[in-house]
C-alpha cells in the first residue's frame, strides 16, 4: 500500500530537493505545497487582490487550476496552461506567499486541494504544516532543520544561481523575517509534529538526508512485512 510521507521545516532546510529525490526514489508524487501558496500569491498580485480580503481570496484560490507536471528532473507547476515555475520563485513571492499562507480562507482552500491530491497515498508532501495539519495521520513524518547561518547561505546560493543580484546580508535579513512570520502566525504555524523524526541537515549532504529518510521508511516496511509473515505462519500452524 502506498503511503503518505510528510517533510516539513523552515526555509533553507533542504526540504524541496530532499522531498523531490525521495519521491523519485519511491516513484511517488512530489507535492510541493509551498509552490501552491506561491501560485496563490502570484495570482493575487496579478489581479490586484488585497490578501486580507478573505472572501475574494477564497474564491480566487478555489478557482485556480493548478497542476504539477513532471518534465525531466524537476516537476513544473502550471496555472492553467502557463508554466509558472520560475515566476513564483522571486524574492517578492517569497514574502508574499508567507503572508498569504497565513490567511484562513487560503489555507482552507489549499488544504482541501492538498488532501484531495494525497487521498490515494503515494505522496511525498513538503511544506510547513504537512505533518501537523494537512496529513496528521501520515505514515511517515519528518522535520528538517539547520542552523540559521547554513540556511541563509543555501538560499543565497540558490538566488545567485537564478541570476539575482543579492547580498548575503539581504538574504539573512529576509530569512529572519520569514522565520518570524512562519512561527508566529495564528493559523498553522511552523511546528514539529509530535511523531515526526527531526533531522538536522546542517552538516549533512543532500544524499545523506535522503538515505536517512529512505532507511526509516524502508526499515519500517520490512518490519511490517515480517510481522505479516509471522501472522500467516501463526495462522497456518493453528489450523494444522
Amino acid at each position: 500500500m502506498k503511503k503518505i510521507i510528510t517533510i516539513d521545516g523552515p526555509a533553507g532546510a533542504g526540504k524541496s530537493t530532499v522531498s523531490r529525490l525521495v519521491a523519485k526514489r519511491l516513484q511517488y508524487l512530489y507535492l510541493d505545497t509551498g509552490a501552491m501558496y506561491r501560485a496563490v500569491a502570484l495570482q493575487a498580485k496579478r489581479e490586484g487582490i488585497d490578501i486580507h480580503d478573505g472572501e475574494r481570496v477564497r474564491q480566487m484560490s478555489r478557482d485556480l487550476d493548478l497542476r504539477f507536471i513532471t518534465q525531466g528532473e524537476v516537476p513544473k507547476l502550471f496555472l492553467g496552461d502557463e508554466d509558472i515555475s520560475s515566476a513564483i520563485r522571486s524574492p517578492e513571492m517569497d514574502m508574499l506567499s508567507s503572508a498569504i499562507s497565513a490567511v484562513k480562507e487560503v489555507r482552507e482552500a489549499m488544504t482541501a486541494l492538498q488532501r484531495k491530491i494525497g487521498s490515494g497515498g503515494g505522496v511525498v508532501a513538503e511544506g510547513r504544516d504537512m505533518g501537523t495539519v494537512v496529513f496528521p495521520n501520515a505514515e511517515h513524518k519528518f522535520f528538517l532543520t539547520a542552523s540559521t547561518e547554513v540556511r541563509a547561505e543555501r538560499r543565497y546560493k540558490e538566488r545567485l544561481e537564478r541570476g539575482e543580484a543579492v547580498t548575503r546580508e539581504e538574504v539573512a535579513r529576509e530569512l529572519g523575517t520569514r522565520d518570524e512570520n512562519d512561527r508566529g502566525r495564528a493559523i498553522a504555524p511552523l511546528l514539529v509534529a509530535e511523531d515526526a523524526k527531526i533531522i538536522d541537515t546542517t552538516l549533512l549532504s543532500t544524499s545523506e538526508v535522503v538515505d536517512i529518510i529512505l532507511a526509516e521508511i524502508l526499515d519500517e516496511g520490512a518490519r511490517e512485512g515480517e510481522e505479516a509473515g509471522r501472522g500467516c505462519l501463526d495462522g497456518g500452524s493453528g489450523g494444522e
